[in-house]
């Protein structure tokens, strides 16, 4: 069994903390780690029980997957995103749906399960922390929602790489990169989209010189799509 120290791990839930106290918290707050390969997951066997506050990234990016009447949604999740998947497991949902996981890059959590818990208890600030994660993740599912309301795929995936950029993005002098080896099937499921029409989407962005397709992600070129979206007819508010 391997053991992180959470606030070192993670320093933006360190900052948190009140400086007088903020050494002895990074030293104290300890946990469990688990680690999963590339691939399906089916998330169990991290030894988190019903009482745990979750599972918290420390690195990897992974996707989860929703389906309903064979049509599929998904998010991408990465460092800092706080995941509780047995929640999803009790079978007492009224729509008939499919969830699954797929670990995207090799990912490390950390198990914040009821020991965990009491230590971090110790430091109030955390909690609410945590919680405006939790609140981050679903402002960011209203985005997509939005996002896959567009009409034309080719503007979903725009918006979308641009979406993601916010996060995952990084400056280069051509344009943004953003680092996520994303398939044309991942980004169908990110976009409510069959993968076929994908393709035929990324081909007019490219033709449009606004994404390239790099060996380990996309570089975005341009300016956000704003404009491109009041030349469809759209508006978006973005925040």
């Amino acid at each position: 069994m391997t053991v992180c120290h959470i606030l070192r791990e993670d320093p933006e839930l360190a900052e948190a903390v009140p400086r007088a106290a903020r050494s002895r918290a990074i030293e104290t707050c300890v946990a469990r780690t688990a680690t999963v390969a590339s691939g399906r997951w089916s998330a169990r066997g991290t030894g988190a029980g019903e009482g745990a506050i979750g599972l918290l990234v420390l690195d990897g990016v992974l996707l989860r997957r929703v389906g309903v009447d064979g049509r599929f949604g998904a998010e991408l999740l990465g460092q800092g995103d706080l995941l509780r998947p047995w929640q999803e497991e009790d079978g007492s949902a009224a729509l008939t749906r499919t969830t699954g996981w797929r670990v995207l890059e090799p990912a490390r959590l950390a198990v914040l399960d009821e020991a965990a818990a009491r230590r971090l208890a110790a430091y109030p600030e955390l909690t609410g922390r945590l919680v405006a994660r939790a609140l981050d993740r679903s402002r960011h599912l209203a985005v997509n929602m939005a996002i896959i309301h567009q009409a034309r795929v080719h503007v979903r995936l725009h918006m979308m790489f641009w979406h993601l950029a916010e996060r995952w993005g990084r400056v280069r002098s051509e344009g943004i990169f953003l680092p996520l080896s994303l398939t044309h099937s991942v980004l169908a499921d990110l976009v409510a989209a069959r993968r076929p029409t994908v393709t035929t989407g990324l081909a007019e962005l490219y033709r449009r010189q606004l994404v390239r397709d790099l060996p380990r992600g996309w570089l975005l070129l341009g300016e956000p799509p704003g404009e491109l979206l009041a030349t469809c007819g759209s508006s978006a508010a973005r925040g």
